[in-house]
């Protein structure tokens, strides 16, 4: 079992993909992050990485915190997985990966379109090794098209994808989601189709290749605005001059700053927000989004003259769709968060980190794994006995 216990649990159940075995042999986010979703979910996952320099994103590094010489993102996104060293250009390291694909049920690779098959592991030759194997494949834009030998990497991905018109003002120019959206989300998309080929397996008993994109990801991530603009003329989104939340939804959907922070107000009519603040004649704009900056423009200096709370007085009683705008710390600290019981506490080389946990619960608990991501080559030893390797 290669998860350790769930959380919350006095006698550990036996994961819903405990016996699993997972080969991850990808690099940075989005491939790791898939097998890190496995893992979370029982499965137990082999890294496969270079002798030498390992997995590049060891030394990628969000901030000057450094755990015992890797990034705190590799900690994170590699937690609960074995460490397996081989050198792919090398015949007896090949041939030891191709030993294990024959013994594996997942393989997840990310390497650019052509790479796996000139190392003589692509999903034609692996299908082979192991007719019962889920080949999982995530690159930067598909594996055909002038983009498809371009680096898929996630803020250029989101350049490509249209998505940074949506976020930010009318006069802010293209504005990037601050954080690694493509791949964490190509992540979760490549996990979930590795488990659809797995129920398929179960009653086929053949294994199937599933493949993505960040830019795939990101496409399908706009599917609703998207949707809107091909049947819409084909009319560019138009963001608000401020405070606006979402370029194709009307005031007051948006953020507002208060005497000492921020609020966000939802989908709410106006006649009802013209009462609750006091704001004659806010009604008049009878769609919200006619003149809609000057809406928000109203609504905004309204809410300037008092605090977050007692705004939240007022319009919570009253049912209105509102909510504090918390940082990091104030998430943290709040009753319902700690209610989750998301954090946990993993170990390294010279203690334990603090990170985030599998946000499911299975049978009502939370998985909890642990065991920290692998040193370079950690368990290479341990896996080359138990899978028969030869790699000396």
């Amino acid at each position: 079992m290669r998860v350790d216990a769930f959380i919350g649990q006095e006698k550990a159940l036996a994961p819903p993909l405990d016996g699993l075995v997972v080969l991850d042999m990808a690099q940075f986010l989005a491939g790791p992050a898939a097998a890190l979703q496995l893992g979370d979910l029982g499965a137990r996952v082999i890294k496969i990485e270079r002798p030498d320099t390992g997995d590049l994103c060891r030394q990628m590094y969000l901030t000057d915190t450094d755990i015992d010489g890797q990034s705190t993102l590799f900690h994170a996104i590699n937690r609960n997985k074995e460490g397996i060293a081989l050198d792919l250009k090398s015949e007896r390291h090949l041939a030891a990966a191709r030993r294990l694909i024959e013994q594996a049920d997942v393989l997840i690779q990310n390497f650019r379109p052509g790479v796996m098959e000139r190392l003589g592991l692509g999903y034609e030759v692996v299908r082979k090794i192991n007719p019962g194997i889920v080949y999982a494949s995530v690159s930067g834009y598909g594996h055909s098209g002038p983009w498809s030998k371009l680096p898929g990497q996630d803020l250029l991905a989101q350049a490509r994808s249209g998505v940074m018109w949506l976020s930010g003002t009318a006069d802010s120019g293209p504005t990037p989601i601050g954080l690694s959206i493509a791949d964490m989300l190509a992540g979760h998309v490549l996990a979930k189709g590795i488990l659809a080929l797995l129920v398929r397996r179960g009653r086929t008993r053949s294994g199937g290749q599933v493949e993505t994109s960040l830019l795939e990801v990101l496409v399908d991530f706009q599917f609703e605005l998207l949707t809107t603009y091909l049947n819409d003329g084909g009319r560019a989104p138009q963001r608000a001059a401020a405070q606006g939340a979402n370029a194709y939804l009307a005031a007051p959907y948006g953020v507002y700053a208060t005497q000492d922070g921020y609020l966000a107000l939802a989908m709410t009519p106006l006649a009802r927000i013209e009462t609750l603040l006091d704001l004659p004649g806010l009604a008049a704009f009878s769609d919200g989004f006619t003149e809609r900056d000057q809406v928000f423009d109203r609504i905004a200096g309204r809410l300037r003259e008092r605090t977050t709370d007692a705004w939240l007085a007022v319009l919570e009683p009253a049912g209105i769709w509102t909510a504090p705008v918390l940082d990091w710390p104030a998430l943290l600290q709040a009753e319902s968060f700690r209610a989750l019981d998301m954090l946990q506490n993993i170990s390294t080389r010279s203690g334990s980190i603090r990170t985030t946990a599998s946000p499911l619960r299975i049978d009502g608990v939370r998985p909890a794994a642990p065991r920290g991501a692998p040193e370079i080559g950690q368990h290479t030893l341990a896996i080359s006995r138990e899978f028969g390797l030869d790699l000396s």
